[in-house]
């Protein structure tokens, strides 16, 4: 018998917040598969680009960004802004 103790790889998954729920997904995951874990059919409108990601701060996130244990997102509506809504010195973005 070996007395030999062999390292742990740490945990199997990672821990994220979405929308204010916790879920543990596994390592690998990308942002929308935490989404998909919580909220099948927001996952969905993700997919479609109806909805997109925030993070904490309200920055818009990849839902293909790869997950960082302790992660926050939020899942919000994607607003389409008309020629006709934009402010004097609006700068358009290249997509």
């Amino acid at each position: 018998m070996s007395d030999a103790v062999s390292p742990t790889s740490g945990p199997d998954s990672l821990r994220v917040y979405v929308n204010e729920r916790g879920v543990s997904v596994p390592h690998g995951s990308v942002a929308v598969d935490a989404v998909r874990a919580l909220f099948p059919d927001l996952a969905t409108e993700v997919d479609a680009g109806r909805q997109r990601l925030t993070d904490s701060r309200g920055l818009p996130v990849e839902a293909t960004q790869a997950l960082v244990g302790g992660s926050i997102y939020r899942v919000v509506p994607v607003r389409e802004r008309s020629d006709a809504a934009a402010e004097p010195g609006d700068v358009e973005l290249a997509s």
